[in-house]
């Protein structure tokens, strides 16, 4: 005949094991949508970034634009040389 006995803690056990796998069922769900809206943040943020990207070649493109019409190469900031002036012939 087998001697079996009840274990005393296998229901609080159970409960507890019940409990916890609630608990991880939550995290896992938190985790998901976590994950979901950094998926659709970075998505915004490719997005953004993609924009801005396009807004900076703009600027440069006028930038460089204006510096051409405004500042012709001919139109040099330094002054042109002078010359000294002529004295007269040199004597022998």
């Amino acid at each position: 005949m087998l001697n079996w006995r009840r274990d005393p803690d296998y229901e609080q056990r159970k409960m507890q094991h019940e409990v916890r796998m609630k608990q991880l069922e939550n995290e896992i769900l938190r985790v998901r949508n976590d994950s979901e809206q950094i998926k659709k943040e970075t998505g915004q943020l490719k997005q953004e970034n993609s924009r801005l990207a396009k807004l900076n070649a703009r600027e440069k493109a006028l930038s460089a634009l204006i510096k051409q019409h405004c500042f012709p190469p001919e139109s040099s900031s330094t002054p042109p040389q002078q010359t000294e002036p002529d004295c007269g012939p040199s004597l022998p």
